[in-house]
């Protein structure tokens, strides 16, 4: 029987239940991001997990059986949101108390705000629920720019009683969404654009191979679990505390002033 680890590198393409946006062909450059614990300062599923589920111990134990292999993310991301709802949280409760405690990262407006000058999309790549992305995201940087950036992540499906659960986007992955799928597609291009990804954890392994400038956030008393992993793979990566200083990194790569190969370099943002 295949170990969980294998079970998410496993090399089929697995199969989408939702549609993905259009690829941005005519870009030279494109930004895949994660959304909880990178583009917000902490983590929305680990917080109702902590706060509304069955707590942060269990879940800690969790990612690192994830970690080590033994578990899938999908598996146990599941569980982890299951506690949730067993509490008797409602979905609508949980997007409340998302938009109440969820805050951004303290340069990702002016990250934004540069990339959309620039001509450079920024797009959302998230193993949590679009529905609440959305939410959260909107009352973080308003109505009119949350339209304008794309999000590729799970659904939710929501009884008429108030309970929910996770719908993947990949249900056969181990992942349950394989995020390497967002990038994969750009690779396969007659002449793709250069892709920076920037995450934080367990979600963002399958992804973390197949970025051209893989940013890894580091945050100062948290589990860093991405980190951990690309240093024991082997994956070359810059670690960055806020996109305040990616900032620094991804506009001397457009500008031409830094290659691919010399930004991983630097190691760190």
């Amino acid at each position: 029987m295949a170990t969980a680890q294998q079970q998410q590198s496993d090399p089929e393409v697995p199969v989408s239940t939702m549609p993905y946006p259009p690829l941005h062909t005519d870009k030279r450059f494109v930004v895949l991001s994660d959304w909880d614990g990178t583009i917000t300062t902490r983590d929305s599923n680990d917080f109702m997990t902590d706060t509304l589920g069955y707590g942060p111990e269990k879940r800690r134990q969790g990612n690192l059986e994830i970690l080590a292999g033994r578990e899938t993310f999908r598996d146990e991301f599941r569980r982890m949101l299951q506690s949730v709802s067993a509490n008797g949280h409602t979905f609508e409760q949980c997007k409340e108390a998302l938009k109440q405690n969820i805050a951004l990262d303290p340069g990702f407006k002016d990250f934004y705000s540069w990339c959309k000058a620039n001509d450079v999309p920024v797009v959302i790549i998230s193993s949590g629920m679009a529905p609440l992305i959305r939410a959260v995201l909107e009352n973080l940087v308003g109505p009119e720019d949350a339209a304008a950036i794309e999000i590729v992540a799970n659904d939710a499906v929501v009884q008429p009683d108030g309970r929910w659960e996770i719908a993947y986007r990949h249900p056969s992955s181990g992942f349950g969404h394989d995020k390497s799928q967002a990038i994969l597609p750009y690779r396969a291009l007659p002449d793709p654009p250069t892709i920076f990804f920037f995450g934080d954890g367990v979600s963002d392994m399958s992804a973390a191979r197949h970025a051209d400038v893989l940013f890894v956030k580091k945050k100062p008393g948290a589990d860093n679990d991405l980190a951990a992993y690309c240093t024991r793979e082997g994956i070359p990566h810059l670690l960055f505390e806020d996109f305040h200083r990616a900032l620094g990194v991804v506009r001397r790569v457009v500008a031409g002033e830094l290659s691919v190969r010399d930004a991983l370099a630097l190691g760190t943002a």
